[in-house]
């Protein structure tokens, strides 16, 4: 005798997508963004699943916002997580090869960042979690300027984005760096040496020296000579040449740092700078395998301050 298994009661997933955006949202304009639809189809969806739910209502609609009634609030606190469940199995089945299962996060960072700290650490990340395939690509575009979408998105921070969820990695300070080969033609022993030697610059940030200076106490310093790079890390590496003595990133500066290609003359007068910090879209904010990556990175972080 054949046991019954009762049919699932599902609701049309497009109205399930629809209403779960405009609920975590709170705005259907806004959730119309997220999902590249009109405004008009994603109310027509709403009232798809409250025609298909029946009573009680699923909002209270107001000029501009939308607001959630406690039935809503319920089914949002299972919709979100359901969804969430569901974009982390179908990204699971497009990533297996042969059969054997291999996760791709799709990540995009700064191009400093990723030449000097990040693609030094991928082949460590890559021993503890073969399982993980990290296809990384660069660009020092704002997150609302990508041309595409990302898993991870490594920006500096605090920052708010629509539709992305933030974790901290870790911060950074900003110090003179320079080859110890320069200091044997001319010695940094006082702030005021540096009117002996060339200073680096990146033409992002024309005001790095210039504040460092002030808050050295010496703003009218002038240097023996000046250069000034498009990039933070051709500035950094012409002091690792010895053309001059850079403003070094701290992050970017450590490795260079602990293996003696660089020196910090003057390590008590540093100027703060903004941190990074892991931008994750919303809908994969619970993700396992981000979850791996990202903890990764925090440890790599606290192992840099520790160092």
């Amino acid at each position: 005798m054949s046991t019954f298994v009762p049919r699932r009661s599902l609701p049309p997933l497009n109205a399930v997508r629809a209403f779960e955006a405009a609920a975590r949202l709170g705005s259907l304009k806004e959730a119309a963004v997220e999902l590249s639809v009109t405004h008009g189809a994603v109310s027509q969806q709403i009232r798809l699943l409250e025609d298909w739910l029946g009573a009680p209502a699923l909002f209270r609609r107001s000029v501009r916002r939308v607001v959630l009634t406690p039935a809503g609030a319920a089914l949002l606190t299972e919709f979100g997580p359901a969804l969430d469940r569901i974009s982390a199995a179908v990204q699971q089945h497009r990533t297996r090869r042969d059969d054997a299962p291999s996760i791709v996060l799709h990540v995009n960072a700064l191009a400093t960042f990723s030449l000097r700290w990040l693609l030094r650490r991928m082949g460590a990340f890559r021993a503890e979690h073969p399982d993980i395939e990290v296809r990384l690509s660069t660009s020092n575009e704002t997150i609302d300027a990508l041309a595409e979408s990302f898993d991870v998105v490594i920006r500096g921070g605090p920052d708010t984005f629509p539709g992305y969820t933030s974790r901290f990695l870790f911060g950074e300070r900003r110090l003179p760096v320079c080859s110890p080969t320069i200091l044997d033609r001319a010695p940094l022993t006082d702030i005021r040496d540096l009117s002996q030697h060339t200073l680096l610059h990146v033409s992002s940030m024309a005001r790095l020296w210039r504040d460092w200076l002030a808050e050295a106490g010496q703003p009218a310093l002038r240097p023996e000579a000046s250069l000034t790079f498009d990039h933070f890390y051709l500035t950094i590496q012409a002091a690792i040449d010895g053309l001059g003595v850079a403003m070094g990133p701290t992050a970017l500066v450590a490795d260079d740092l602990a293996a003696g290609r660089l020196m910090t003359p003057f390590p008590d007068i540093s100027l703060s700078a903004r941190s990074y910090f892991a931008y994750l879209p919303e809908a994969r904010r619970t993700d396992p395998h981000i979850a791996v990556f990202c903890d990764w990175l925090e440890q790599q972080g606290r192992d840099l301050v520790r160092s």
